[in-house]
């Protein structure tokens, strides 16, 4: 069925059909994770909220397999994010921890509903390594984010040490 749409300009077919909402979820799928693998931490963590602010709903209900309870509404969700991207930016600009993110789709697609595997490769200044691979599966209700859940979340690798950062003469002696 077509439902003609109105704005003051044009006059736009649309069509309700999964066909177009698949369409229209991997569309939007596409442009989020380029706009996440395009961001650089190390410039901005404001990057990162901005695309947050752009592409997720404001009702948006985030989980996580080892959290007891979902995370409802942009409001709720924002104070997760600031907690990883603050320090992260702090690491990569001041400590000069390198940080790379590679993302994957993962063809179990539907229509409204994408599945990725991401993975997040940290490099300390002496080139040791740690990593960090989930999955994430997103419902979209048009442009917008309503829903994204992370899963089998692994580390690879120990975690970095004060001696991975650069953080002036002798890292070691630092106390954080």
């Amino acid at each position: 069925m077509r439902t003609p749409m109105i704005d003051e300009h044009n006059l736009v077919l649309f069509s309700g059909s999964e066909g177009d909402a698949y369409k229209r979820s991997q569309a939007a799928e596409l442009s989020l994770n380029a706009a996440i693998l395009r961001a650089e931490i190390a410039r901005s963590y404001e990057e990162f909220l901005d695309i947050f602010e752009t592409f997720y709903a404001d009702d948006v209900e985030v989980s996580r397999e080892d959290l007891q309870e979902m995370i409802r509404g942009k409001s709720r969700v924002r104070p997760f994010l600031l907690n990883v991207l603050v320090p992260l930016h702090v690491m990569a600009e001041v400590a000069r921890l390198s940080i790379s993110v590679q993302q994957t789709a993962v063809p179990e697609d539907t229509a409204n509903e994408t599945h990725s595997a991401w993975r997040m490769d940290f490099t300390g200044v002496g080139g040791r390594r740690c990593t960090l691979k989930w999955y994430a599966t997103r419902r979209w209700n048009a442009s917008r984010v309503v829903y994204e859940h992370h899963y089998d979340l692994q580390q690879i690798g120990g975690p970095l040490t004060m001696d991975d950062l650069n953080l002036g003469s002798g890292g070691s002696d630092v106390s954080i």
